[in-house]
Order: structure tokens, then C-alpha cells, then sequence
């Protein structure tokens, strides 16, 4: 009978298993770990391999591949993103996830990640607004209530301390859902009737709309100096959030400049428009918030070092534990040019020649 241990079973973590294993380490706890390690990876930046994601879009949507390794790991994660399946009771966002071993190629994790992209993307942000956002943040405007709504707001209360949310979304029952799923962390939530109403008194601004359209959830006259903008939800082309006007008075920062300037709110911009990539923030090679009146806007698509990192992340939370099932994914016949005689073995009655 084969174990975990034999080398041809690859650990697989089903979503049963990932929601076991996020409530066995707490939600918070594991946000804030998820930020480590993403932190920690992006302060190796430079030894990743790095591509845009390899994208399908449709009329109705997008299926992508984003790929990346240090030298020691390859990982990717498959995702799709279609706003029309919310309508037909489906998820907007789906994924899963692989990591494999450089060396040998063979995979050493598959996962689920729907809900590990959205748990990584809420630790994301709160990472950049660690260095971006005003000190003492503690209001937050949450324009979108969606899937992702939730996770941004704890993100953003283990990670930086907010205390107060400020809910709008142009649907009152997502308002509504948010609202009851955050009371059972404390959370104090205002639902409010409009954007302009959910911005009053916010320092972080955080938009997460999920339609394919150029939309404007912010104008330009709504935003006023000395806030952070966490732009989640302007993610692909032709899909934005967030006034020109706003861009250009606002210090903009990013994940990956090729893949942003093609999915992210600076689509909007000259292709040469000056960012600052995040990595060198975390790094100390350059400055994020430089003054109390700056607005500081973290133009987020999501990047597949983060996928790296959060599949790494869970690898390690796995380790003798009971979260994991394993699967006979790989052909590993005893003498590895016998591939087919492995498989005449396999045959219920002999084959005659």
C-alpha cells in the first residue's frame, strides 16, 4: 500500500482541507503569515523568473496561467475571472494552484485556490498599505462587497490595525452579507448608501467592483489629498475603477509594470507614465509615502510570485498534519524505460501477443 511518503504521491489540498487548515491556524493568524511570506519573497525579487500572465480572453471573460520559479521551486496557478457568473450563481474568480521541484520536475503540491487567491490578494494588500498607507490608519472605505470584501477588511485589521469599515456596494444584500459575516469578528461596519458617503473619513480607500467595463468608482472630485488607494478591482483590460484625474495626482505603485500597465488602472495612462515597483519599497531601494498630504495609490492585479508565496506558505502548514490527501498523479514504474511494461502489469488478464 502506498504512503505519503512514496515519492510518486503528490499532496493535494482539497477546498475542504484548505478551509480546515485556515480555521486550525485562525483566519488572522493565517493572513498575517501569508503576509510574511509574501513579504519575505518579495525581498528576493530579482532571482524570480517573472513573465505577465499568459491570458484568454473572451467576450465574457478571461482564463490565465501565471507561472514563476526561483530556481528551486516552479509554480503556477490557473485561474479564471468572469463578473457574468455571479449572475448564473457561480464564482467571478476560481483557481488552483501547483508547485513542483526544479530539479527532478515532479510536482510537490497541488491546491486549491479560490480561496487561497483571495486570501493572499486581502494579505497583498494590507502588505502594500503596511508602507503606503497614512500612519495611524484606522478607517477604511470598502467600495464593492463582494467575494473578496471580507478578506480585504480583516486583512487590513490584523495586518494594519484598522478598526472601522465603511461598506457600499450598488447591491444592498452584498452590503448586507458583508456586514453579517464581519460582526462575527467585531468589526465595527457602516453601510453606507453611496461611494461619496463611504469615503467620508477614510484614509484607505479600497475598490473591488467586479464588472469588465471602464468604470468610474471613483471620480477625480471624490478623492482628496493625504489618502491610500488599494485599486483591487481594475485587474484585466479594459477593466477599471479609478478617474484618470486621480492617477495622475497620486503616487502610483505596482507589482510588475509589463503585466500592469496592460491589466492594471495605469491602462489608462501614457505607457511611460512613472510607478514604483512594490518590491523596491519592502526593499528600502525606494520610498513609499513621502509626505501627509501625498495620495499613494497600490494599483493591484495580483502577480505569481504571490501565488508562489501563498502555495509555499501552505506547503510548510501542511507538514505532518492531517490537511492534506495524497494523489496518484504520477507514472513511476520500478525501472523508469519501462514505462509500458508497467502498464501491460496493470492489465485484470493477461495479453496475449
Amino acid at each position: 500500500m502506498q504512503t505519503p511518503s512514496d515519492k510518486a504521491l503528490v499532496p493535494f489540498i482539497s477546498v475542504k482541507n484548505m478551509m480546515a487548515l485556515v480555521h486550525h491556524i485562525g483566519i488572522s493568524a493565517f493572513l498575517k503569515g501569508l503576509a510574511a511570506e509574501i513579504e519575505a519573497d518579495f525581498k528576493r525579487w530579482p532571482k524570480f523568473d517573472k513573465t505577465p500572465r499568459v491570458a484568454a480572453h473572451s467576450d465574457v471573460g478571461v482564463i490565465e496561467l501565471m507561472p514563476t520559479s526561483d530556481g528551486e521551486m516552479y509554480g503556477f496557478k490557473y485561474v479564471n475571472g468572469h463578473p457574468k457568473n455571479a449572475n448564473e450563481g457561480l464564482q467571478t474568480v476560481t483557481g488552483f494552484g501547483l508547485l513542483s521541484d526544479v530539479k527532478s520536475g515532479y510536482p510537490i503540491l497541488l491546491s486549491e485556490m479560490t480561496l487561497l487567491t483571495a486570501l493572499r490578494t486581502a494579505a497583498t494588500s494590507a502588505l502594500a498599505a503596511k508602507y503606503l498607507a497614512p500612519n495611524n490608519a484606522r478607517t477604511m472605505a470598502m467600495i464593492g462587497n463582494g467575494a473578496q470584501s471580507e478578506f480585504q477588511c480583516l486583512a487590513f485589521h490584523a495586518i494594519c490595525g484598522v478598526q472601522e469599515f465603511r461598506l457600499f456596494d450598488i447591491d444592498p444584500s452584498a452590503t448586507a452579507k458583508a456586514r453579517a459575516n464581519l460582526s462575527r469578528f467585531g468589526l465595527n461596519t457602516v453601510a453606507c448608501s453611496s461611494a461619496e458617503e463611504a469615503i467620508q473619513g477614510a484614509q484607505i480607500i479600497t475598490t473591488c467592483t467586479a464588472d469588465k467595463q471602464h468604470a468610474t468608482v471613483l471620480t477625480d472630485n471624490m478623492v482628496g489629498s493625504g489618502v491610500h488607494i488599494n485599486g483591487v478591482g481594475g485587474d484585466c483590460p479594459g477593466k477599471t475603477e479609478i478617474a484618470p484625474g486621480i492617477l495622475h495626482r497620486s503616487s502610483i505603485f505596482v507589482e510588475y509594470p509589463p503585466q500592469t500597465r496592460i491589466e492594471g488602472e495605469i491602462q489608462q495612462l501614457a505607457p511611460d507614465h512613472p510607478v514604483t515597483e512594490l518590491w523596491r519599497v519592502i526593499m528600502g531601494e525606494a520610498k513609499g509615502r513621502c509626505s501627509r498630504e501625498e495620495i499613494t495609490l497600490f494599483d493591484s492585479v495580483g502577480f505569481a510570485i504571490e501565488d508562489f508565496s501563498a502555495l509555499r506558505f501552505v506547503k510548510k502548514q501542511i507538514q505532518d498534519s492531517q490537511f492534506a490527501e495524497y494523489l496518484d498523479l504520477l507514472a513511476d514504474p520500478d525501472e523508469p524505460k519501462d514505462l509500458f511494461g508497467m502498464l501491460l502489469r496493470a492489465a485484470p488478464n493477461s495479453i496475449a501477443a
